[in-house]
């Protein structure tokens, strides 16, 4: 009998060891992987390649300033903000991006490259075959061996004949002044502020003149900048070959607006050229060319110029300092974006109110045909038309234009459409 009860115990023992290892296993990290019924979810991400941004092109590049913004996924592009978060096609020039600083709210931004993709990899293409004989290569090393570059490592300052040559309109007519400021507020490097080269490394140098020599675009935005009351988009930064700059509709988009929009339009296009042509600094800013991309409007309805990069510059207080032959002077940085055989064109060609027919004639008439009722809209054709013909009468240009001017004011309403002056319009004529 006690055997008996021994072997009953025992069964009963191993049926309660048998259990505890059942619930043991089922409870275990794996058998709840296993048991799990989906896999978790996984946050996507872009895939930033170094090629996209141009990195990999670095230090023939912009810079990297803002590259960290891009890889924390605190810049993205607008209309890719899909659940694949897939990167754009990298043909195109600009893209409409989202940017933030606390990832709670986000702001539009411009996400622009110095000039077309296909552009760039004909350049590249030019400075290993130029200067390697190769058909590929590093571009820094190949950059780095010419006399120009040479040149820039050994200068401690930026001196007229650094720049001679390059295609930017911004350095046809280079003064010290001009190099000095772009030397001293150049914001790709963290302790900008002297006029001397010193706080540039060799591989600053050389972003700073590939930029120059590609596209003066974002060394304007950095050199006159909004925060001083200057019309261009403020400059956030550069990763590789892509610029980010604060968000612009282009002016194209409001050729079709309606009258009151296109008169306020046409009345700030008509203010910034003669801000351009007259300022506190001395400096005479003449367009070589316009479109209807070059200037923009903010969401609250202030114009601004949007793409600089046919911006030439002349200082009125000290004039060219490029002497006889220095301005046709050619290498491979004046040929990096234009033909090496263009024409040169000469400073003393450039005309006071250039920028004023250029929009006459390009601009103006496309934001301000048969939007008005007669004889107003007669009136309004015929000044557009005086100023247009008028390259070879300052004069009858001025007074052309100061007439259109009284003529489009009274067509302005005042109404929040026009934020960057309502309600201040309510109260003053100034507005």
């Amino acid at each position: 009998m006690g055997r008996w009860i021994c072997h009953l115990c025992s069964r009963i023992a191993d049926s309660w060891l048998l259990l505890l290892l059942v619930l043991a296993l089922s409870c275990s990290p794996a058998a709840a992987v296993t048991a799990s019924p989906s896999a978790p979810h996984v946050k996507p991400s872009y895939s930033f390649g170094r090629t996209f941004l141009g990195l990999d092109k670095c230090n023939a590049c912009i810079g990297t300033s803002i590259c960290k913004k891009f890889f924390k996924e605190e810049i993205r592009f607008d209309t890719w903000l899909s659940s694949h978060l897939k990167l754009p096609p990298s043909y195109l020039l600009s893209y409409s991006g989202n940017y933030t600083d606390d990832a709670q709210s986000w702001r539009l931004v411009d996400i622009t490259r110095l000039t077309t993709k296909y552009q760039h990899d004909q350049a590249d293409k030019r400075i290993c075959t130029s200067l390697l004989k190769t058909k590929t290569c590093s571009l820094e090393r190949a950059l780095r061996r010419t006399h120009r570059f040479q040149k820039w490592l050994r200068a401690k300052r930026l001196t007229p004949d650094l720049v001679q040559g390059l295609s930017s309109p911004m350095l046809r007519c280079p003064s010290q002044r001009l190099l000095d400021r772009i030397v001293r507020r150049y914001a790709e490097v963290p302790d900008a502020g002297s006029i001397y080269m010193d706080h540039l490394t060799d591989r600053d140098k050389l972003r700073l003149l590939y930029t120059l020599s590609v596209n003066s675009h974002p060394i304007l935005l950095q050199i006159f900048p909004d925060v001083e009351g200057w019309p261009f988009p403020r400059y956030l930064g550069s990763c590789g070959r892509l610029v980010v700059s604060a968000s612009t509709q282009p002016l194209r988009d409001f050729f079709g607006a309606a009258p009151e929009v296109a008169a306020d339009l046409a009345l700030q296009l008509l203010a910034v050229l003669r801000s351009m042509g007259t300022n506190d600094l001395n400096y005479f800013f003449y367009f070589t060319h316009v479109d209807a991309g070059t200037f923009g409007v903010f969401s609250n309805g202030h114009l601004f110029i949007r793409d600089a990069s046919t911006l030439g510059i002349i200082d009125k207080e000290e004039g060219s300092q490029l002497i006889d032959g220095q301005q046709e002077y050619k290498d491979i940085f004046s040929c990096l974006t234009v033909d090496c055989q263009s024409a040169f064109v000469s400073c003393n060609s450039i005309r006071e109110k250039q920028s004023l027919v250029m929009v006459c004639q390009e601009l103006l008439p496309k934001l301000l045909k048969g939007k008005f009722l007669q004889p107003v809209q007669e009136k309004i054709d015929s000044f557009l038309q005086h100023c247009a013909d008028g390259l070879a009468d300052d004069q009858g240009v001025n007074e052309a234009l100061a007439k259109l001017a009284e003529l489009l004011k009274p067509l302005r309403s005042c109404d929040s459409r026009f934020a960057y002056r309502y309600p201040d319009c309510k109260y003053s004529d100034k507005y």
